[in-house]
C-alpha cells in the first residue's frame, strides 16, 4: 500500500478520534475500507460515552460496516496500535491489512498480527502521537483503565 493512500485513509480515523475526544471520550478512531477503497464503516472509541468496555474504535468501525460476505482484502485503519481485543477481531474475520497511525504511545498486538500474515502499515503520524500523549498526560487513570492496566 502506498503511504499517500494510507495517510488519506488515516484522516478519516483521525476525524473520528477528534469526535471521541470532543464527546469526553478516549481519542481513538478507526475506519474499515473495502478492497476497492470504498469506506465501509467508521467509528471511535465510546467506552466512556456508552459505559461499555467493549466499545473500541475498531469494533465501532467494524459494526458500522455491517455484514460483509468476506473481509479478505479489507483494510482496518486505526489511529493507535490495536489492543489484543481489536487484534483478535482483525484476525478472526480475516482483515488483510491494518494501517496504524501510531504505536509510540501504546504498542498493541500488531506484531502478532504481522506474524499471522496481516499486512501492517505503521505511519507514526505526529498528530496521532501528540493527541494520545496529551490525553494520557491529562487523563492517566482513564488511559490505564482503557488499556487494562
Amino acid at each position: 500500500m502506498d503511504e499517500r493512500q494510507a495517510r488519506a485513509w488515516l484522516a478519516t480515523a483521525v476525524d473520528e478520534a477528534r469526535a471521541g475526544l470532543a464527546e469526553g471520550g478516549i481519542p481513538i478512531g478507526a475506519a474499515l475500507y473495502a478492497p476497492d477503497g470504498t469506506l465501509l464503516g467508521r467509528g471511535h472509541n465510546r467506552r466512556v460515552q456508552d459505559d461499555d468496555p467493549s466499545a473500541h474504535a475498531e469494533t465501532a468501525a467494524f459494526r458500522a460496516a455491517g455484514r460483509q460476505r468476506s473481509y479478505r482484502g479489507t483494510t482496518m485503519v486505526t489511529t493507535l496500535s490495536p489492543c489484543w481485543y481489536c487484534s483478535g477481531l482483525v484476525r478472526q474475520f480475516g482483515i488483510s491489512r491494518v494501517v496504524i497511525g501510531e504505536a509510540a504511545t501504546f504498542h498493541g498486538g500488531h506484531d502478532w498480527l504481522a506474524g499471522h500474515g496481516v499486512e501492517i502499515v505503521l505511519l507514526q503520524d505526529p498528530e496521532c502521537v501528540a493527541m494520545m500523549r496529551a490525553f494520557v498526560k491529562d487523563h492517566p487513570l482513564l488511559w490505564k483503565e482503557d488499556i487494562g492496566d
